[in-house]
């Protein structure tokens, strides 16, 4: 019987069918690791097994609310890595369940598991004091993290930006259908956007470095940009010439009201109160060069996928029949 390679590390990945998680997990299966996509529907996990050989990467039936099917997919694996979030609640992914509930049960088992190593996504401008339900339960669920498991790797991302991204593309579908673009309080707040590679590298870096444990790193771009900035970047790129409508705090509540009650809403209040925070670094915790990564900068991206937006892009057929 031959011995087990020393070198091969399993690692369990929740979260890992999401925008940041498929990311991850590509870099992880380049590693040569074995990777488990722990997530409710498997079958949603099965387009990340090309990243890696046959039966690298095993999409694992996993409930964040109970004990014996996270446990299930933590034994074993040298390395635990949490990334679930959500931006609104439906049913029962609440940011209670989801934020708090769920990360504190995966930093308790992965502690229980043996794990080596804990990665924990968290968000910039978290606090317990917030207004938002979203930053505060994000709080809550640095602490149960810290609590359960003192020795993980916290990591807290401005705003993620990259082809799958859910900000700048639905801005760039937006100007593509709308004839003007909200400036919500007035386009002032400030964002400090950060590639999802970056990203994806410092979740790899937390895994490598013998100083990432029982650190927080706050993860932002090279450049801050107002949300009007942003938008007028949006529009450059895309190569359109919209309105851009300031809305007011009031206004901007009323109409998150009724948007909230989408399916998938564009906006909620919640939302627009942590709209009224700037998301950019405190320069109170170590960063990405902390981490041995060079921030890469929003315009050498953006056109990489915006483009898709312009007219006769990869859209100018669905823009035709609208």
């Amino acid at each position: 019987m031959m011995p087990a390679d020393p070198n091969l590390r399993v690692v369990t990945v929740f979260g890992g069918t999401g925008f940041i998680g498929r990311h991850v997990t590509g870099r992880l299966a380049r590693r040569g690791w074995r990777v488990r996509i722990a997530t409710r529907s498997p079958r949603d996990a099965l387009f990340l097994k090309p990243n890696g050989a046959v039966g690298q990467i095993a999409p694992i039936y996993t409930d964040l609310g109970d004990d014996g099917s996270v446990a299930a997919a933590l034994r074993g694996a040298h390395y635990a890595i949490f990334l679930p979030g959500v931006l609104y609640e439906r049913g029962s992914s609440t940011f209670q369940a989801v934020h708090v509930e769920a990360a504190g049960r995966v930093a308790r088992l992965a502690a229980e598991a043996g794990c080596q190593r804990l990665v924990h996504m968290s968000a910039l401008g978290v606090g317990k004091d917030s207004e938002s339900a979203y930053a505060r339960t994000k709080a809550a669920g640095e602490e149960a993290v810290r609590a359960a498991y003192p020795a993980a790797s916290i990591l807290r991302p401005s705003v993620v930006f990259g082809p799958e991204d859910n900000f700048f593309n639905q801005f760039a579908e937006m100007a593509r259908i709308s004839p003007a673009l909200p400036l919500i309080g007035g386009g002032k707040t400030r964002f400090q956007p950060v590639y999802v590679g970056d990203v994806a590298d410092a979740v790899m870096a937390c895994l490598d470095r013998g100083d990432a444990p029982g650190r927080t790193y706050e993860l932002g771009g090279p450049q801050v940009y107002t949300f009007k900035e942003l938008l007028k970047i949006v529009l450059h790129e895309t190569r359109r010439h919209r309105a851009l409508v300031s809305v007011p705090w009031g206004m901007a509540n009323l109409q998150a009201r009724v948007l909230q009650l989408l399916p998938k809403p564009p906006l909620t209040r919640d939302q627009v109160t942590l709209l009224k925070s700037d998301n950019v670094l405190s320069g109170g915790q170590p960063g990405l060069a902390e981490l041995g990564i060079t921030p890469t900068a929003a315009e050498v991206i953006l056109p990489t996928y915006l483009w898709r937006y312009r007219p006769g892009g990869r859209f100018a057929d669905r823009e035709a029949e609208a």
